[in-house]
């Protein structure tokens, strides 16, 4: 397991008490609305600190506030604190190894999940308790620490007001004389060089064991040379998406949630290419040396049960990890979600653990042949 520079770690100490303070503020403004209306005030019945759970924000949080923590807080009488984590490894392991671990339960991605894991940040689950790992989707959605609470997706996207006949895989995204035009890419190794190599031929049981070798790399980098020419690059999640309404790019790859929640909200036609498409995990863990471990338990079995975490597609345009609960969403919800059965079936789950392993690396080469 890579240690963290020293750098980057001093910069997330140092840093941490001013988000710490923005965040104590935004957290409990968010959680008046959820848990204060409830109890009057977020104290744990035992008297300890807030029960508090750090999620990702923006609209899921205010759904998850509605799904999963107010009727919690109803079933169980014991009020939540939510606030906001948006990712990073060095926050975690600053508040756990620092004695600041003031949350609970956290939404992790899972690259963060597998390093605090192995570091030994996290606390190991009660998978008793949550019905076994075999009720959860296949992709990492069961590990020893975290448990599956969103599927998103990455996927070849096109307008399909503008294409009547659209590619169907990585092949056809790099094939220039079918699909004349630029095409987007996310500024980033992790997923353009996996596309790569899939254009390539690589077969996608074999994507994560070509690229761990050198001759695996310069194959995906040269593979990207083929359209360099015809990329652009976005960095945000709206961006591909403003790329192709007006029509500067013939495809991109893009967030599938970003896809759906467009096209509700929009009325626009993109279309996703789901064969080929990369799958990653968002999961529920708790930190170490938790004061509510067993609430938080509780929590988490809650939240992934079947009647509850089978609600959240009719709000939110992610998929869910508990196979139960993928079978109680209507069908016309479950067409847009990446771990539905007939989505799922020839995606490939991003395999986090190799990028934990690999990332400084290929970044660096990344940013020098963007560069050339």
């Amino acid at each position: 397991m890579k240690q963290i520079p020293i750098a980057i770690l001093l910069t997330t100490l140092f840093g941490l008490a001013a988000c710490n303070n923005g965040n104590q503020t935004t957290g409990n403004a968010a959680s008046n609305a959820s848990t204060q209306a409830t109890s009057g005030e977020a104290k744990s019945n035992s008297g300890q600190r807030d029960f508090t759970i750090a999620a990702t924000g923006g609209t899921y949080q205010d759904a998850i506030r509605t799904l999963y923590f107010k009727p919690f807080t109803e079933k169980t009488k014991q009020p939540i604190l939510d606030e906001v984590f948006d990712g990073g490894y060095g926050v975690i392991q600053a508040k756990v190894q620092g004695g600041n671990a003031n949350w609970d339960v956290v939404q992790m991605e899972a690259q963060d999940l597998a390093r605090a894991c192995a570091d030994g940040l996290l606390e190991q689950l009660d998978w008793e308790k949550l019905g076994g790992k075999d009720k959860y989707i296949d992709g990492a959605a069961a590990t020893d620490c975290g448990v599956g609470s969103i599927v998103w997706a990455t996927a070849i996207t096109y307008d399909g007001n503008r294409l009547k006949e659209g590619p169907t895989s990585w092949q056809d995204f790099w094939d220039l004389k079918k699909f004349p035009g630029k095409r987007a890419l996310r500024k980033q190794p992790e997923y353009a060089l996996e596309s790569a190599l899939l254009a390539d031929g690589v077969s996608p049981d074999q994507i994560y064991k070509v690229l761990a070798t050198p001759e695996g790399v310069d194959r995906a980098f040269k593979k990207l040379d083929e359209i360099k020419a015809n990329l652009l690059w976005w960095e945000s999640g709206a961006q591909p998406l403003q790329y192709l309404a007006s029509g500067e790019v013939v495809m991109a790859s893009a967030f599938k949630g970003r896809v759906t929640g467009m096209n509700r909200t929009e009325g626009t036609n993109f279309k996703i290419v789901w064969p080929q498409s990369l799958y990653g995990i968002d999961s529920w863990t708790i930190l170490k040396g938790s004061p509510h471990k067993d609430l938080g338990m509780d929590f988490i079995a809650y939240a992934t049960s079947p009647d509850v975490q089978s609600k959240l597609p009719e709000v939110q345009a992610y998929g869910i990890t508990n196979k139960a609960a993928i079978a109680k969403v209507p069908e016309k919800f479950a067409v847009d979600l990446p771990s539905s059965p007939a989505n799922i079936k020839d995606a490939i789950a991003w395999d986090a653990n190799f990028w934990v392993d690999h990332s400084e690396e290929l970044t660096a080469r990344f940013n020098a042949w963007l560069a050339k």
